[in-house]
């Protein structure tokens, strides 16, 4: 039974993933990736405010949102691919940031919301 809550929250994941990166991305006309620095901090920020708040909710629920619905709406494969692309078109500049920007904000949306996740439990 496991298997089934990763699948619905990944079922509802990906095709998040997928509209809020072209959402995001259609309003910026710029080369570097922001819907999925947009995707990957939301990611962050809902998986650390589930594992604050781990013991306020259910495992089942822990299954869907963290490892489906987080696993699916993050996407390091997307990250990787895009920051390959920004070198092979020498925006070298952009490049790096696409590395450092979403590594920082990363890490400071997974404390966010694990404070919050803490604060709420």
């Amino acid at each position: 039974m496991t298997w089934l809550w990763v699948a619905l929250g990944a079922a509802v994941g990906a095709p998040a993933r997928y509209l809020t990166d072209r959402w995001v991305q259609t309003r910026h006309d710029s080369v570097f990736p922001w819907g999925t620095l947009a995707v990957n901090v939301v990611a962050s920020f809902l998986l650390g405010g589930l594992t604050g708040g781990a013991d306020a909710v259910s495992p089942a629920f822990a299954l869907a949102l963290g490892t489906g619905f987080c696993g699916a709406l993050s996407t390091y494969s997307t990250f990787s691919y895009e920051t390959l692309r920004l070198l092979e078109t020498r925006a070298r500049f952009l490049a790096v940031a696409n590395v450092v920007v979403p590594l920082v904000a990363g890490f400071g949306a997974v404390a966010l919301g694990w404070t919050v996740g803490s604060a709420l439990a």
